[in-house]
């Protein structure tokens, strides 16, 4: 078995899996938790493009809250427009993730976590990393759960029927470059919230565990420390959510250019200058009921499966 540095800065190395299974773990861990909150992704979805570039009050809210659009949602799509999206969610799950949690355990064993904010420097770039690689599927994601009926329209409608159609009509059309659409907003989006997640998860766990309410490896040790990583993810990476989804969602002209902004910045600007500095929210409840459990739950599926992986 593979050995290297803790995660937790400043603790005495232990021993862990070696990289390659990390991917693997990583990976699946992050899918099963996709399978529980894909339909909280669908409703922040729909929240953070409704109203898009429009001043408040001048636009019909056809979301309003959580619950609300959670029935409007099935109202008009049915129970199975809760999971819309679920295959090219549960395909950038495994891509980005399984790329991300094997730089950072590469990292982690050269000793970087070990360096002051060593955590948070591994969490980013492998997030960047990650972003990079999963794109194509977040975009198809992103474009699968916007589209609805007429009656609950928002953002632009792309009409796609399946991940596949997806990427060929976008291949077809934009090229190569155009799958890649959007990666500017979705490389900042991860590398926050990777280096949030990874680094106030290590030391929430190594904190919950000097606090000793719980058994040394008990699982509700790595639940705690995920219930508090996943505030600070939310509340970082929720402005950047808001922006990649508009990014990977605008409609596109013949050059495959966008038709609304023209990368990050642009988005950024024209939001809080056309809805208000409080639009880079939008979404934060159903944010937050989705990306914390995701948080929690892939946190904790990591954690167990990487223990199981160390008894084998």
């Amino acid at each position: 078995m593979a050995r290297a540095e803790a995660l937790a800065p400043g603790t005495d190395s232990v021993e862990t899996v070696p990289p390659a299974v990390d991917l693997v773990l990583g990976a699946s861990a992050c899918c099963l938790a996709c399978v529980f909150t894909n339909p909280l992704e669908v409703v922040k979805t729909r929240l953070q493009l409704q109203g898009e570039l429009q001043a408040q009050g001048t636009y019909p809210r056809l979301y309003r809250g959580f619950v609300a659009s959670v029935v409007a949602v099935a109202r008009a799509d049915g129970l199975r427009g809760l999971q819309k999206g679920l295959a090219a969610g549960l395909l950038y799950q495994g891509l980005m993730n399984g790329v991300r949690f094997y730089c950072y355990s590469l990292a982690c064993q050269a000793g970087l976590a070990q360096q002051p904010g060593g955590t948070v420097v591994a969490g980013a770039v492998a997030g960047a990393l990650g972003a990079f690689v999963g794109s194509p599927a977040y975009l198809v994601k992103t474009q699968l759960q916007a589209q609805s009926l007429a009656t609950v329209v928002v953002g632009h409608q792309h009409q796609h029927q399946s991940v596949l159609g997806a990427l060929e009509t976008i291949w077809r059309q934009q090229g190569l470059i155009g799958l890649w659409r959007g990666v500017g907003g979705a490389v900042p989006r991860v590398m926050v919230g990777s280096a949030a997640q990874l680094a106030t998860f290590t030391s929430a766990k190594a904190w919950v565990q000097e606090q000793q309410w719980f058994l040394e490896d008990s699982w509700l040790v790595a639940l705690g420390a995920g219930m508090i990583s996943s505030v600070a993810v939310v509340a970082v990476m929720t402005p950047f959510d808001v922006v990649s989804t508009r990014l990977y969602n605008q409609p596109v002209d013949g050059a495959g250019r966008g038709e609304l902004y023209k990368g990050l910045a642009d988005c950024l600007v024209k939001t809080c200058r056309q809805e208000g500095p409080l639009a880079l929210y939008k979404g934060l409840a159903p944010a937050y009921l989705r990306l914390g459990p995701h948080t929690i739950l892939s946190m904790l599926f990591w954690d167990e499966l990487r223990k199981l992986a160390r008894r084998t």
